[in-house]
């Protein structure tokens, strides 16, 4: 029996967050373990790799969660890219391990030289519980550190609980590339598209098949959970997954717009509206808008505007460009539309903008650009000037591979 205050997560309660009844039934893994008072855990010493969102629907923390509930040996913790809680705001600042000021218990860092756990910080464990909020990016790195665990526990006889979450913005569009293995690095270690649709039970089941994990894989799925559902028709609190995915608008923008951080363009982080401000000081922002409406980009519209990043690139200066705002998330391609604004930058202000150099997420020699696109071909067609709907025409035939290669991982309706 946990010694928490746990309320009944299937029954009515005036005090929760999200009381209507038509989104109570969908439950996350940490919500259905703990139905389950912890038995699936039970006689075996844990370690748990999770961050700020790993939260059950009262907004209690899975670590607080664990720690307290008696069936529980939690001997440590492991935190990913930010940080265990949040330690660090912006992207590629490595953190240090700590003791836990909550809990009292060792936290190891998965964000450093060292991104897998080593078989010191596994040996008090027999099973490594992870709980993280992915965003459905293939550079997003939790997932990439999930592989990297998985590993792991294969080669130290370590097994693996996934409490999986939802996909924030669904289940069933797919967008981009899929990743040359020959351009795999910390921002994509697996041939998937960059938008995958997917969500980490998914991701965990598809790897261990994929690399030829001899590993003690147990999913808690969701409960409620449909292929279509955006994260805001779940009932489910929003916590920011990382610091500049603060809303589910960013969450959306961000499978194209992080291509932007291969470029000397502000992705507006240092902005309160990251991955859907964009721009530099060169920019000048009516006729980077009008260019960008030229191409009637479906579900999206853009509106002039100058920034200031308080942090990150153009700290300090006014930038030129645009705020893109959705206007119907189910046409909305993000990566079309980032393309698109790349090309229209290179079009428009070809001396002015160039690609980021190295090094990047420990990458120290190929192009920012082309690790985050998973190849050079993105770069190679926007700098020859090939339209952006032709250059995501070529991404159809991949995508209805990977559809049909994934098929028997697909959990949910």
């Amino acid at each position: 029996m946990s010694n928490i205050n746990e309320p009944n997560i299937y029954e009515s309660n005036p005090n929760e967050l999200n009381p209507d009844p038509a989104n109570t039934r969908i439950q996350t893994g940490l919500d259905l373990i703990q139905r389950e008072r912890f038995a699936p855990l039970a006689g075996q010493r844990i370690g748990l790799l999770s961050h700020p969102a790993a939260v059950d629907r009262y907004l209690r923390h899975a670590a607080t969660i664990f720690h307290a509930a008696d069936p529980v040996d939690l001997h440590c913790l492991f935190g990913p890219q930010h940080g265990f809680r949040g330690e660090t705001q912006d992207n590629m600042i490595e953190w240090d391990g700590f003791t836990d000021p909550v809990t009292g218990l060792p936290v190891y860092s998965l964000y450093s030289q060292s991104r897998q756990p080593s078989a010191e910080m596994l040996a008090d464990i027999d099973t490594l519980v992870v709980d993280l909020q992915d965003v459905g990016a293939r550079y997003y790195t939790f997932i990439w550190t999930l592989l990297l665990c998985l590993e792991a526990c294969a080669n130290e006889g370590k097994g693996v609980f996934v409490l999986d979450r939802p996909n924030p913005i669904g289940g069933q569009l797919r967008e981009g590339n899929i990743l040359d293995p020959a351009y795999s690095s910390f921002v994509g270690m697996a041939p998937i598209p960059m938008r995958h649709g997917l969500t980490v039970g998914e991701l965990a089941a598809w790897f261990r098949a994929h690399f030829n994990l001899d590993v003690d894989l147990h999913i808690v799925w969701m409960s409620g959970w449909q292929r279509h559902m955006w994260f805001d028709m779940t009932g489910l609190p929003w916590v920011m997954p990382s610091p500049n995915i603060p809303t589910l608008e960013s969450a959306v923008a961000y499978p194209g717009f992080c291509l932007l951080e291969g470029t000397n363009l502000s992705e507006g982080r240092g902005t309160t509206r990251p991955f859907e401000i964009f721009g530099a000081p060169f920019i000048e922002p009516e006729k980077l808008a009008a260019r960008l409406e030229q191409w009637k980009l479906p579900g999206v519209v853009f509106r002039p505007l100058h920034f200031e990043p308080t942090f990150q690139k153009h700290a300090g200066h006014i930038c030129g460009g645009a705020q893109l705002h959705v206007i119907d998330r189910t046409q909305f391609q993000s990566l079309l539309t980032a393309t698109a604004v790349l090309a229209a930058v290179h079009e428009l202000w070809p001396r002015e903008f160039c690609w980021r150099q190295p090094p990047y997420e420990y990458e120290e020699e190929r192009l920012p650009l082309d690790i985050l696109a998973g190849g050079p071909q993105l770069r190679q067609d926007i700098e020859a000037g090939v339209s952006p709907f032709e250059i995501a025409r070529h991404w159809h035939k991949e995508l209805a591979t990977f559809a049909a290669d994934i098929q028997e991982f697909l959990h949910y309706e």
